[in-house]
């Protein structure tokens, strides 16, 4: 039962999966792409197993309409709620980006953040930084859709 829990997180993380259906049957307009060119630009060094990246061309608040139709998301007070940030606050100083350029990149542009966590038989297994506009891998141009930056916590 492990293997196949696994096995299901595993596609839900490379968008093997359909999207999850709106409230109004309608299907997501949410596509995912794996973006592991991410990972040593911002986790830390020793930890890139515990950690997936992922990117889509949709807007955050079609990616937060996807959380609120998904039932292991949590439900806390300022879960989920977007917020404006600085780079620096929002990509932290874990990995090996450079902060000159990321600042240069976004300049006094802040851009929009919303955190959150995953349960599964009621306990946490993801937490979850949402990002947008999320730059380029090469930090020179900034794309309009949501970087998902997801924290597998260990059991």
């Amino acid at each position: 039962m492990r293997i196949i829990s696994r096995l299901l997180l595993a596609s839900i993380l490379a968008g093997a999966l359909p999207p999850l259906p709106y409230g109004n049957g309608e299907a997501s307009p949410v596509r995912w792409r794996d973006a592991p060119e991410y990972l040593d630009l911002f986790t830390p060094v020793n930890r890139h197993q515990a950690y997936a990246i992922a990117v889509t061309p949709a807007s955050l608040e079609d990616v937060l309409a996807d959380v609120a139709a998904d039932q292991m998301a949590v439900r806390a007070p300022d879960a989920w709620q977007p917020r404006s940030e600085s780079a620096q606050d929002a990509f932290g100083t874990a990995g090996l980006h450079n902060r000159w350029l990321l600042a240069r990149l976004y300049g006094s542009q802040q851009l929009r953040v919303a955190r959150g966590a995953r349960m599964d038989r009621g306990r946490v297994v993801e937490s979850w930084t949402l990002i947008s506009p999320y730059p380029s891998a090469d930090l020179r141009a900034l794309h309009p859709g949501t970087m998902r930056l997801i924290l597998t916590v260990a059991p």
